[in-house]
């Protein structure tokens, strides 16, 4: 039988020598992409090859030891526990503040942009007993707002009215955030309105299930933004910056 080059790691989790297993993959992937990072990048700065990272965000049953998280946590600004996944249930927002943020307004290109990157979002709406904010599972078509929803309900409200409708992401580790708000009119439109989706990914669905088959799309009048940063690293939309 051929011998093969293996990357080694261990193969399962061991709770006596403090090794740590998961699906590590696509936090360290997704992590790296945004701060915008080549996976050669990353490998240089953990001390380790490019084709054993690979091996690390590939292989689901990847299983590194500690020391290889401690690194990688360091490459990429976040911290074991972060790319381990024991954080995943933590409300976020409840770290300490970043020593030196920096505080500014995001441009209506980098607001778009972001804005194309989620799809859970909040659209608050005026009702008789009051405004009310509930999350909804959205996309983006031609530059505007669409999410479904079942007629009677709040995000149904919406239709002919004046909205808002708010996007965020907080990066606990990093103590860096960004929030996009779009103001327009909301209106009920038909399916085919939509469905023409020119990128090819699928829409959202919307979580709540049942026959959600209303469609309201927001046409921003003004998107704006803001950001908190804490380091000048240039990535991809989502990063924060």
């Amino acid at each position: 039988m051929t011998a093969r080059s293996v990357p080694a790691a261990p193969a399962a989790p061991d709770a006596r020598t403090g090794t740590l297993a998961g699906d590590l993959g696509r936090r360290i992937a997704g992590r790296r992409a945004r701060l915008g990072l080549t996976r050669q990048e990353t490998a240089a700065r953990a001390a380790m090859a490019p084709g054993y990272l690979r091996y690390l965000e590939e292989s689901p049953g990847a299983a590194p030891g500690r020391g290889t998280l401690l690194r990688l946590a360091g490459a990429l600004g976040t911290s074991c526990a972060e790319l381990a996944g024991g954080v995943a249930e933590r409300p976020p927002g409840r770290q300490r503040a970043a020593r030196e943020p920096e505080f500014g307004e995001l441009t209506e290109e980098r607001c778009r942009a972001l804005l194309g990157t989620h799809g859970v979002g909040r659209v608050a709406v005026t009702t008789p007993e009051g405004p009310l904010v509930v999350p909804v599972n959205y996309g983006v078509v031609d530059g505007a707002v669409v999410y479904r929803t079942a007629p009677g309900t709040v995000p149904a409200r919406a239709a002919g009215h004046r909205v808002a409708f708010e996007v965020d992401r907080v990066d606990d580790t990093l103590g860096a955030s960004w929030s996009v708000l779009v103001r327009g009119t909301a209106r009920a439109v038909a399916a085919a309105e939509v469905v023409r989706r020119p990128t090819g990914r699928p829409y959202p669905e919307p979580w709540a299930g049942g026959r959600r088959r209303l469609w309201i799309r927001i046409e921003p009048s003004s998107v704006t933004g803001r950001r908190i940063t804490t380091e000048p690293v240039a990535g991809p939309p989502g990063d924060g910056r």
